[in-house]
């Protein structure tokens, strides 16, 4: 992706987003459409029963806090942000992010997308919870924020946003609420919004080359996400190839339904940090211009 200084980006985006819809059809293709994949993940449901108490009740305190209020309190804080910079085209970039990423999720759980029974359901098992909608939120939260803030401080904003939103993604897996697929489509739906919003600022010109010194806690931020996506999918390949290399899900023991949970908390990780990295790959050495385009 080398642009000159003086040609924007204009490419990149609409291919990240046609990306990013294509993974979140294949996910639901594979996880939710074969009997192989809610056989895999019924295991990691009933592997996340083994999770301790105090664990659950972590993972669902913080999701619990994720309410209409603290939604609209983050998408003031965006806007405000915005306001500060006096560009009215990133408030509804940035919040359009967010609310659209709900409304799409929302309409995808609710009325599109179908979950057939291709394996014996109990319970809650039986439940289409595809896409997650807080993993939605984390996602859609840091890539507003993202887009939003001026470039010498997207470093601080990969700080206080990126293990929040990680986190939120495997919390969904350990409180039973959402399933790995739900977050994987949820990352990769909040990445192709981002893209839209974003390849709409390059559109109207409020888009520049950066040209000034690499911000040091960007690059640490990157560096180390990258060396986490790296080790979480290594971790995940590893807990998932023993118990479904040997004899398969069929014959998957209690110990194999835990080692399937873990590796898939450890997949959504992986997820959630390659959706930021691949945004933030796509915006490096470009920010938004300080003064209205137009």
């Amino acid at each position: 992706m080398t642009d000159s200084p003086t040609v924007l980006p204009t490419t990149r985006w609409p291919v990240i987003t046609i990306g990013g819809v294509l993974v979140a059809t294949a996910t639901y293709l594979l996880a939710v459409r074969t009997g192989a994949g809610q056989a895999i993940e019924n295991a990691a449901l009933r592997g996340a029963d083994q999770v301790p108490e105090r664990d659950v009740s972590q993972a669902s305190g913080a999701l619990d806090q994720i309410t209409v209020y603290s939604l609209a309190l983050a998408v003031l804080a965006v806007a405000v942000i915005a306001v500060l910079r006096r560009r009215f085209d990133l408030l509804v970039a940035a919040v359009g992010v967010i609310v659209a990423g709900q409304v799409v999720v929302q309409t995808l759980k609710r009325y599109v997308l179908p979950r057939p029974e291709l394996v014996e359901l109990t319970g809650q098992y039986a439940q289409n919870s595809l896409p997650s909608g807080h993993t939605t939120i984390a996602m859609t939260v840091l890539f507003a924020t993202i887009i939003v803030v001026p470039y010498r401080w997207r470093g601080l904003a990969l700080v206080v946003t990126l293990a929040w939103a990680v986190g939120i993604g495997q919390y969904t897996l350990t409180a039973k609420w959402h399933r790995l697929s739900d977050t994987i489509a949820a990352d990769a739906i909040s990445l192709a919004l981002a893209c839209l919003a974003s390849w709409w600022l390059v559109a109207r010109g409020g888009v520049r080359r950066y040209t000034g010194r690499p911000k040091v806690i960007a690059v640490i931020v990157t560096v180390l996400a990258t060396l986490s996506a790296v080790a979480s999918l290594a971790t995940g390949a590893v807990l998932w190839g023993a118990p479904l290399g040997e004899e398969g899900i069929a014959g998957a023991t209690t110990d194999d339904e835990w080692n399937i949970y873990l590796g898939a908390t450890a997949f959504a990780s992986a997820g959630s940090v390659i959706a930021s990295l691949i945004f933030l790959a796509a915006w490096h050495r470009w920010e938004t211009t300080p003064a209205a385009a137009g």
